[in-house]
């Protein structure tokens, strides 16, 4: 069955003439710098709607260099699920398309389109695309605290903004929180050279302490240290992360911990975890104190505490973020 997913169609057929930058691990942060100064940002994307509902994530790694997974059923949201068959190429740019091959699959990317060549020559031809939240720029409900909308950065300690987009300072919310839900929307650099998490990393935090991890791991395998995990405690159902300079959302309901008259916890904080509009976890416990880099590393001795937008250097940046406390 398919998960649902709001997704806008687009053909990028996009002339290749500038030369791939040879920059280490340079970092782009607006899309259309982006496609005008490296050849490569214009190849990289998803590519899905083709006639057999084949999808493929397309990764560009730096220098003309790419890695594709073609992904029977379509798209990870929107067909296709872990467990179902899937295939990796490796690419190289030659003149103005990008040649792949693989175990399963060869083929060739540019002009806006993929052409997958099966094992047994039959071709698949599949647009590129670009697929957006469903909650994207959704508005604060009657009754929502506001923390970031672009005019100041009042409601945090150490928020600095910039074009109207708070940046991963390492800011945290002077207000606490016990139960609350929260949209936030994210946008990581484009940095092709970056391996790992070096890549567009930052994250997160609930309560001060447990991190909803953001990276630049489009097109990796979903792991609990990727965009969507909950860091070192739990992946996520599937790899939502969309390619880097798209606008993403997490929407996120947080359960604070549970403590008796005598202050004892009772019961560890629970969380549920929307990337791009899908459920990457459902009422996870959440079975430790704190994480890495946490503003919080004491004893948890309540159940409140704050937003933090951890800073790792790299040039992450947010919008639209507010929070309805429970009752």
């Amino acid at each position: 069955m398919k998960i649902a997913f709001l997704a806008t169609w687009v053909l990028a057929a996009v002339p290749l003439t500038a030369a791939p930058s040879k920059v280490p691990n340079k970092a782009w942060t607006d899309p259309e710098t982006a496609l005008r100064e490296d050849p490569d940002f214009a190849i990289q994307g998803e590519y899905g709607g083709g006639s057999d509902g084949t999808g493929a994530q397309v990764v560009a790694l730096g220098d003309g260099k790419f890695k594709a997974k073609v992904m029977s059923g379509g798209l990870p949201g929107d067909g296709w699920v872990p467990g179902q068959p899937s295939d990796v190429m490796t690419g190289q740019l030659e003149g103005d398309r990008v040649v792949f091959t693989g175990k399963n699959h060869s083929g060739t990317a540019g002009g806006g389109f993929l052409k997958v060549i099966r094992g047994d020559g039959s071709e698949i031809i599949i647009p590129r695309t670009e697929r957006k939240s469903p909650t994207l720029g959704a508005k604060p409900p009657e009754g929502a605290t506001v923390l970031f909308d672009g005019s100041s950065t009042d409601a945090w300690k150490n928020g600095k903004m910039e074009n109207g987009l708070l940046l991963s300072t390492g800011a945290t919310s002077k207000q606490l929180f016990g139960d609350y839900k929260l949209h936030l929307e994210f946008r990581t650099p484009y940095m092709p050279a970056g391996r790992g998490q070096t890549r567009g990393n930052s994250g997160v935090y609930h309560g001060g302490r447990w991190e909803t991890q953001i990276l630049d791991s489009f097109g990796l395998e979903g792991r609990d240290n990727e965009c969507g995990g909950i860091y070192s405690i739990s992946k996520p159902r599937l790899n939502m992360c969309l390619p880097p300079l798209a606008w993403q959302t997490y929407d996120v309901e947080f359960t604070a911990a549970k403590f008796d008259e005598q202050g004892k916890r009772t019961a560890w904080p629970r969380i549920t975890v929307k990337l791009n509009g899908v459920v990457v976890h459902e009422n996870l416990e959440l079975p430790k104190d704190f994480t890495a880099s946490a503003p919080i590393t004491s004893q948890l001795v309540s159940p409140e505490g704050p937003v933090f937008i951890q800073n790792h250097n790299d040039p992450v940046v947010f919008r639209n973020i507010w929070i309805v406390p429970g009752k």
